[in-house]
């Protein structure tokens, strides 16, 4: 492992645990104020940017956005999101400590998978193959699209079937991830540079439906959903529009594991458990 890619990991973590706890912070702030409401966007977005407790969680997602981009500069995009979903486990058990809740069954697996998910990415580093890909500038536009297009009908369609809090949860990750993967073109410099503009609608109708969602759901449920797809997406992009190489061999076998168990460790923490007559979400 190079000192380019170790920078990047500790980059990556350190932008997960920020964005997390921002996530936290923002859905305590959000649930504590009036309606929000997409027919009145201008009084809505005023009541959280005049609310410093949101403003502060805000601060803490920016700040977390920027050594994910510092990140994406030195390390492949599937690396750094794998990093981010692994961190996700180390984040709930914290979390959990600070509040004074016990994990359930189904949270302590999804944690013990993050954390076994990390130390298996650490290992795939000794097989190289950390560097990013470009891939094809038809197929990434056409991932967004398709991105885009399945997060509209989430939250159109979606809302009876799944629940208005799920649905915008699913719908704001699936546009998070859409920033994502256009923050990894962008960094690419040149004639990439124009994806800076779905970079930063992804983020906007990302942010502002997991606001909505804060107000009808645990932060729990509706950042975990949000955030299982904000890591798994970019991390199947990396390898199927972006041309991320994986390394061969057993190393390619470990690095598989890792992205795998990151992925149902988030899955499974995207979702915790209900005890008898109370909901653990906060």
């Amino acid at each position: 492992m190079n000192t380019s890619t170790a920078i990047a990991l500790v980059l990556a973590l350190a932008s997960t645990v920020l964005i997390n706890l921002a996530y936290l912070r923002e859905h305590d702030a959000a649930a504590a104020l009036p309606a929000l409401s997409t027919r009145h966007p201008l009084r809505s977005a005023r009541a959280l940017l005049t609310d410093r407790g949101w403003l502060l969680g805000f601060a803490m997602e920016t700040a977390g956005f920027l050594l994910y981009v510092a990140a994406l500069r030195l390390a492949s995009l599937a690396l750094v999101q794998s990093v981010a979903a692994g961190g996700i486990g180390v984040l709930a058990y914290v979390s959990a400590r600070v509040t004074r809740r016990r994990l359930g069954r189904r949270e302590r697996n999804g944690v013990l998978l993050s954390i076994l998910g990390l130390v298996a990415l650490a290992v795939s580093l000794a097989g190289g193959s950390a560097e990013g890909g470009r891939g094809s500038t038809g197929l990434i536009i056409t991932w967004l699209a398709a991105t885009a297009g399945a997060a509209i009908l989430v939250v159109t369609l979606g809302r009876v079937a799944l629940g208005v809090a799920v649905a915008e949860g699913i719908a704001g990750g699936l546009f998070f991830s859409l920033g994502d993967v256009s923050t990894k073109v962008a960094t690419q410099g040149g004639a990439r540079f124009v994806f800076v503009i779905p970079l930063i609608l992804g983020y906007l109708f990302g942010t502002w439906l997991l606001q909505l969602g804060y107000q009808r759901g645990g932060a729990l449920t509706v950042a975990g959903l949000a955030t299982l797809l904000t890591n798994a997406l970019p991390i199947a992009a990396g390898t199927v529009v972006l041309d991320e190489p994986v390394p061969s061999g057993a190393y390619g076998g470990v690095r598989i594991l890792a992205f795998t168990a990151v992925t149902i460790g988030a899955i499974l923490l995207a979702r915790p458990e209900t005890r008898a007559g109370a909901s653990v979400e906060g």
